[in-house]
């Protein structure tokens, strides 16, 4: 079954939460961090010399790169547009892929090691600094967890300003754009994969005791969050383009929308009352308000094309609407950087520098014409449902990888 040591957070400190994590274009929490653990002693019996010695190598390894990786991942430094920067992210992520193959050997059908080693890790937002199980699963579900979050840290670095001679750029290039869309869906993938094919391996009683960061609302709010961020930054490539439609910018901003409020359900069952857990909570709500103010601006656009009263009359109902979510949007943005560890916003860009330009001004014009138009004192409309559309962008198609050919020698 596998046991479960806990370590609460008053039985030694040796976490460390900054006290601020400087600008976040994309919410990653502290990194779960691998302690050391003994190999050699419940596996010498069962396994070469050999095997044992690669396990311990290589997760050594991703613990003393793990330890070097979080602060950087937590609090990113900016850099100049000639720094590329990232090796040490690449390594560990590197380090994580070579170690799963070789990890997966201790969960194969009909192994009797699955439970033989304890694995350590200490949580960021869970109660207890560490949390110790004794199943190889858990240990499998904690590398791609870390994985995913690495994947956000990522796409966090690709969408933060980079610095030039003369202070920001006036815009993030579009290929960094692309960059992060495509982190954020390998994110997004790492938790799809964890969610359906990990944890329905770890027995319930496990289940029910695994840290917050990985329960399977924590995860599956990340999947979506990763989705929603990659649709965002999808909507403001759009608006950059004169191709685009109004119906394919309205189509991406429901999508988004639909993606925050899926996340928004997953973590509002949670019993949560930790830092790091209420800054999520607070990041997707800011997120999800944002998402609405985008879908009724441009179903409001969409509406206004009618040639009717009522079509006005639901348009400038619409606009108006996303004119409240916007301002909302503002005062969950401040409440989310307030929370400790504070925060703050890069100069704004993509999708929320064009709307929040464009929406107070279009539904101040749109209220003044229809008044004029249709003798009104005041239009007065009930905000029209949004249109429902299935999200397209997917998370990409990772699957666990082959095992390791020295397990064949065993």
């Amino acid at each position: 079954m596998g046991c479960l040591v806990s370590i609460p957070r008053d039985g030694g400190g040796i976490r460390r939460r900054p006290g601020t994590v400087g600008e976040l274009a994309v919410f990653v929490p502290g990194l779960r961090i691998p302690r050391s653990v003994d190999f050699s002693q419940p596996l010498g019996n069962s396994l070469s010399r050999n095997l044992v010695e690669r396990l311990s190598s290589m997760r050594t390894r991703i613990v003393v790169m793990a330890a070097q990786e979080a602060p950087v991942a937590i609090k990113p430094r900016r850099k100049t547009a000639t720094q590329h920067g990232g090796s040490t992210l690449a390594d560990l992520m590197q380090a994580l892929e070579d170690y799963l193959p070789l990890l997966l050997g201790l969960v194969k059908d009909g192994s009797e090691l699955i439970d033989k080693v304890q694995f350590v890790w200490v949580n960021q937002e869970d109660e207890a600094e560490e949390t110790g199980i004794a199943n190889a699963w858990y240990e499998v579900l904690s590398v791609l967890h870390l994985m995913a979050m690495l994947c956000l840290s990522e796409a966090n670095s690709f969408l933060l300003p980079k610095m030039s001679s003369d202070g920001y750029q006036p815009r993030i290039v579009e290929e960094s754009r692309r960059a992060a869309i495509d982190a954020l869906l390998k994110a997004a993938g790492y938790l799809d994969c964890a969610t359906q094919h990990v944890l329905p391996q770890i027995p319930s009683a496990i289940r029910q005791v695994l840290p917050v960061d990985l329960s399977e609302g924590k995860l599956r709010a990340f999947c979506m969050q990763a989705l929603g961020q990659g649709i965002d930054i999808q909507l403001g490539m759009a608006i950059d383009s004169p191709k685009a439609t109004l119906a394919v910018k309205r189509r991406l901003a429901c999508e988004m929308g639909k993606c925050w409020h899926q996340a928004q359900d997953s973590v509002s069952q949670l019993a949560i009352s930790n830092g790091w857990a209420e800054k999520h909570r607070a990041f997707i709500k800011w997120k999800y308000v944002e998402a609405k103010a985008a879908a009724y601006y441009y179903h409001g656009m969409i509406l206004d094309e009618g040639n009717t009263e009522k079509s006005h009359g639901m348009a400038v109902a619409a606009l108006q609407a996303a004119e409240e979510f916007l301002k909302e949007s503002k005062k969950a943005c401040e409440a989310f950087n307030s929370m400790p560890p504070t925060s703050r916003n890069p100069p704004l860009w993509g999708s929320m520098k064009y709307l929040s330009e464009k929406i107070p001004k279009d539904a101040s014009s749109k209220v003044r014409i229809n008044r004029d138009l249709y003798s009104h004192e005041r239009i007065i409309e009930k905000a029209p449902t949004l249109p429902d559309f299935a999200i397209a962008l997917k998370p990409d198609d990772y699957q666990l990888p082959a095992l390791d050919p020295s397990w064949t020698s065993e």
